[in-house]
């Protein structure tokens, strides 16, 4: 469904610690991303895939990062445990609590989450759905 997903950061190299921890526990890693002309960047995939990546840049205008109001970027977890190691690993880099690690019936039978914000405010979701995952 996605090419790929971005947010701005302040600081490219704080925001590389949240997001290995984060995205190391769902199985996530980061790729080289090649110098384009743009903006620097972080890339993270899920191998062997090529896409969807996510993106953290440095603004391509120049402007400090804001974080979106109303946006999240929601990623799978494979467990609920897997869900839980991210939170407290993102906690434990700099991010805020948003919401602990638990189930959230009224959105489904078998969802597990969490949320979090990353040092730089843009909110984070770490989601297991037994109902829709296999």
């Amino acid at each position: 469904m996605f090419s790929h997903i971005t947010v701005g950061a302040r600081d490219l190299e704080r925001a590389g610690r949240f997001y290995d921890a984060v995205l190391f526990p769902l199985g996530l890693q980061r790729r080289a991303v090649q110098p384009d002309g743009g903006p620097a960047a972080l890339c993270w995939v899920a191998p062997p895939a090529a896409l969807p990546r996510f993106y953290v840049y440095s603004p391509f205008n120049g402007e400090p990062a804001t974080a979106g109001n109303g946006a999240m970027v929601a990623f799978v977890a494979p467990s609920p445990d897997a869900v839980d190691a991210a939170h407290a690993a993102g906690l434990a880099r700099g991010g805020s609590d948003e919401g602990p690690p638990g189930p959230r019936p009224h959105y489904g039978d078998g969802y597990y989450g969490a949320y979090l914000r990353d040092p730089d405010g843009n909110k984070v979701h770490v989601v297991h759905r037994a109902d829709v995952q296999s």
